[in-house]
């Protein structure tokens, strides 16, 4: 009988360092992300956590190392090349367009696509899927709450048709009941099949909806395993504290 052949990953950072002038931002990073996955990326203030984020989505080019996504390098593609390849992405501080309505921002996610009968087919299931974005459909972006802000950039993420969603700090800045809500709702999408690549900054929210997290430290990988063993190792208290060290293990097998 013929072994099942190995699973390979829908994301992939290979040994990916940067550097910001003289300061070293990323140092032979490894992540590996595997499809309908929920990922995390964790980490203190300056650690590299949001680089790492535009690293992927071409925003920023590592000197070294590759991104693959679905078997093929993206490193060097721009943004709009690679999200047409089907990443999408959810920045930290939803950057909407706050004079424009609910709906237009939402729309804005399709930018890439042509299918017009199809574009108001997902528009339509944004509005079930975000209600409260029903609602104030014809409202300006920039007059909502934080939380529905965060739901106006999932929706817009979602309007790409994505199979992977980069999140950066989902749940900055929102009010304890806006970040259940949201985390909800981070679920959801990732229950439809789409994988989730999330930066975040609280570990313990993370790491309460996650399959798999990665945390980073002055640049590097300190720790890395399923969320359920993270969540209950005392090394991720001593990397949050600045006091682990480099030999905490590399990817997962899926």
């Amino acid at each position: 009988m013929s072994a099942e052949p190995e699973r390979r990953p829908i994301l992939e950072m290979r040994n990916v360092s940067t550097h910001y002038g003289l300061v070293s931002v990323l140092r032979n990073v490894d992540v590996q992300i595997y499809e309908g996955e929920m990922v995390c990326l964790l980490g203190g203030n300056a650690s590299g956590k949001s680089t790492t984020m535009k690293i992927i989505l071409g925003l920023v080019q590592p000197r070294s190392g590759t991104i693959v996504f679905d078997g093929q390098a993206i490193t060097g593609l721009r943004t709009p090349q690679i999200i047409r390849r089907g990443l999408g992405s959810v920045p930290e501080a939803r950057r909407l367009f706050g004079g424009m309505t609910v709906r237009e921002n939402v729309l804005m996610g399709a930018f890439t696509r042509t299918d017009k009968p199809a574009i108001l087919q997902d528009y339509a299931r944004m509005m079930q899927l975000f209600p409260r974005l029903r609602e104030r459909s014809e409202q300006q972006a920039g007059t909502l709450s934080g939380g529905e802000q965060q739901m106006v950039a999932m929706a817009r993420a979602l309007m790409g048709r994505p199979r992977v969603i980069c999140m950066d700090e989902p749940t900055m800045g929102l009010s304890p009941l806006h970040v259940d809500r949201v985390l909800e709702l981070i679920r959801s999408v990732n229950r439809e099949g789409v994988t989730i690549f999330m930066v975040e900054q609280n570990a313990h929210l993370a790491l309460q909806i996650a399959d798999y997290g990665y945390v980073l430290q002055t640049g590097r990988i300190v720790l890395s395993g399923p969320a359920g063993e993270l969540m209950h190792d005392a090394r991720i208290r001593d990397a949050y504290l600045g006091g682990a060290g480099n030999d905490f293990g590399g990817g997962h097998a899926g």
